[in-house]
């Protein structure tokens, strides 16, 4: 089909398919196209954000699968092939035989592009190295020098993963303060998440009557919630002495003061409640994994707060009440905490 119908169809499925490239709207027209049709014939709707627990293991499934078909040895081999220049050739044919990109996707409502992506995370030995240590840190400051910001060829010299090295570089390039923010530096922070943001809004809807230039901080500040996730790599340079990570906290931190107007909405007997209804409703959820759980309607339960606040509340909850939480599911963690905390908080409250 021509460029524009496949947009027009993929439209359906895809609402910001207008900000794609041709180019990739090509492929997602070959690769995604056809698998939409049949998920929506099914009743069920294109996904996107974080992947499930079961997405997970349909892909470990697909894989495997994949595997045992071509005889490929490893999942490294065929999710990173250019780390065999031997075996190269050999596995392009099999995986163009055998269909890889129906073949990865199946069972699995999301672009193809995601599940792939996804796929090499999972499968990536280098991604699951630890901590780095000081050796490390000092090779990566050296081949920054060298290679600039070819995090390609870094995470190669590295065995780390593309993202692990440029976000760990990101830590330790500058001399990073790790003290109480100054004024300065809050400006700056506040600056620049309205920089970006400001540009966010034109690109995304350049027709919107809303605009930033106007003397109420607050009215622009309540749009952080519709703009998630920020460039926070981009923010950390604006910044120049915070990493992206203390610049994320620091900002959800200005962000919940100002949309509760700095009421303490988890203290005292209010806190109670909060963390009462933040349970309940987490269990009525159902939720297998927290990707599954609606964050932004769950800020309702606290108040009207981002969605970074009432996770950051559920992890302490979790961490403070269930005992051996990390070797728990997801669905197991909201059971102890309906089963076993809730009626502790019911009694104090």
């Amino acid at each position: 089909i021509d460029l524009d119908t496949a947009r027009q169809e993929l439209e359906e499925f895809i609402p910001h398919v207008k900000n794609i490239s041709d180019g990739s709207i090509k492929k997602m027209a070959g690769r995604d196209l056809m698998r939409f049709k049949e998920f929506k014939k099914q009743g069920i709707a294109v996904k996107f954000g974080r992947f499930t627990q079961k997405e997970n293991k349909q892909i470990q499934k697909n894989v495997d699968e994949f595997l045992s078909l071509t005889g490929i040895d490893s999942a490294e081999k065929l999710l990173f092939t250019s780390r065999y220049p031997e075996d190269k050739d050999t596995i392009h044919r099999l995986k163009t035989e055998h269909h890889f990109c129906e073949k990865i996707s199946e069972g699995i409502p999301r672009p193809w592009r995601l599940i792939y992506y996804r796929a090499r995370k999972m499968f990536d030995p280098n991604n699951y190295k630890g901590r780095y240590t000081k050796e490390e840190k000092e090779k990566l400051k050296k081949y920054q020098a060298l290679h600039g910001n070819d995090w390609k060829k870094i995470s190669e010299l590295m065995s780390r993963s593309n993202l692990s090295v440029a976000m760990k570089f990101s830590e330790i390039k500058s001399a990073i303060n790790y003290g109480p923010w100054t004024k300065e530096e809050t400006q700056k922070l506040m600056n620049a998440v309205k920089e970006v943001m400001k540009r966010k809004l034109k690109t995304e809807n350049p027709n919107s009557p809303f605009s930033l230039e106007q003397p109420n901080t607050d009215a622009w500040i309540d749009r952080e919630q519709l703009y998630q996730p920020l460039p926070w790599t981009e923010i950390e340079t604006k910044v120049g002495s915070r990493y992206w990570r203390q610049c994320k906290q620091k900002w959800n931190s200005i962000l919940t003061n100002k949309l509760t107007r700095g009421q303490q909405l988890y203290r005292g007997t209010s806190g109670l409640k909060a963390k009462i209804n933040l349970i309940k409703r987490l269990y009525e959820s159902k939720a297998e994994d927290a990707s599954e759980v609606n964050w932004d309607e769950l800020s309702s339960v606290i108040g009207d707060v981002p969605r970074g606040y009432v996770q950051a509340k559920f992890y302490k909850l979790k961490v403070s009440s269930v005992p051996l939480w990390k070797r728990k599911t997801f669905s197991e963690i909201i059971d102890y905490l309906y089963e076993k905390k809730l009626p502790e908080l019911e009694e104090k409250l």
